[in-house]
């Protein structure tokens, strides 16, 4: 998109970003399209929505501040409704901030597991080839992928 915008993420999406930015992380989601296969796969605890992050990120995870702004809503427009992103062609102020201290504990407290691997791309390859819902973010921050 070329024009100036505003972007915002639905709440339900919200725990995708509860992150550090260059946080690499692969995140995925019943659908209403996911297989029974899928489901039993993926999640075999009692969770409909997983962030999966890299061991190596853990400390960052809790230590790194987020900052969660609420935006008034009249002005935009959905855009990526698999994504949860929101777009406001016009300027927008922020109603309020929230600061979240502890990022993956948050994840938690939202209803969201936050899973710990070794590396991402085992987990990124199968999702992606999944009925789950998916969102894959800043995996060039992710380990090198080890070659067969």
């Amino acid at each position: 998109m070329s024009e100036p915008s505003v972007w915002a993420i639905d709440e339900a999406h919200l725990v995708n970003y509860l992150l550090p930015r260059d946080c690499p992380r692969v995140t995925f989601a019943l659908a209403a399209s996911t297989s029974e296969a899928d489901r039993t796969r993926f999640f075999p605890a009692a969770v409909s929505r997983v962030v999966a992050i890299e061991a190596g990120w853990l400390v960052r995870a809790m230590t790194t501040a987020v900052y969660v702004y609420t935006l008034p809503p009249e002005t935009f427009e959905l855009f990526d409704a698999n994504a949860g992103y929101w777009i406001s062609r016009e300027a927008v102020k922020r109603q309020g901030v929230t600061e979240i201290r502890v990022a993956a504990l948050e994840i938690t407290r939202r209803g969201a597991e936050v899973r710990l691997v070794e590396s991402l791309w085992p987990l990124h390859d199968a999702v992606a080839a999944s009925t789950l819902e998916f969102s894959m973010i800043r995996m060039r921050n992710a380990k090198q992928r080890l070659q067969a």
